[in-house]
């Protein structure tokens, strides 16, 4: 386990459940990505984010799904793509990335708390 945190230090993460509107393979990326736009709702908006996902996702497969992701950190530049959010997920048994979803259909903007 890492270090402790307070829990004023988790309530400045801010993540929020999205429905990814488009996707598509982002084969300039060093290791192989999708490049996800995400509709956060009407307080966010449309954001981008590049997601490492490719083991157990295809980019056509992830269209309509919700994702959950950190939508207050700075922007990140990942080769000529620049990420505009991080989409959350866990490792599998063999270090894939499995994503982080809501159970049922929520509005998206929703923050986790």
């Amino acid at each position: 386990m890492d270090e402790q945190i307070a829990f004023a230090d988790f309530e400045k993460v801010d993540i929020r459940v999205g429905t990814v509107i488009d996707a598509e393979s982002f084969p300039e990326a060093r290791k192989p990505a999708i490049k996800l736009t995400i509709d956060f709702g009407p307080e966010i908006g449309i954001k981008k984010s590049s997601a490492q996902l490719t083991v157990h996702y295809q980019a056509d497969q992830l269209i309509g799904r919700q994702v959950c992701a950190v939508v207050n950190f700075p922007p990140r530049q990942i080769g000529p793509f620049m990420s505009q959010v991080l989409t959350l997920g866990m490792p599998d048994d063999s270090g894939a990335v499995v994503l982080i979803e809501p159970n049922f259909k929520v509005p998206n903007g929703g923050k986790l708390f």
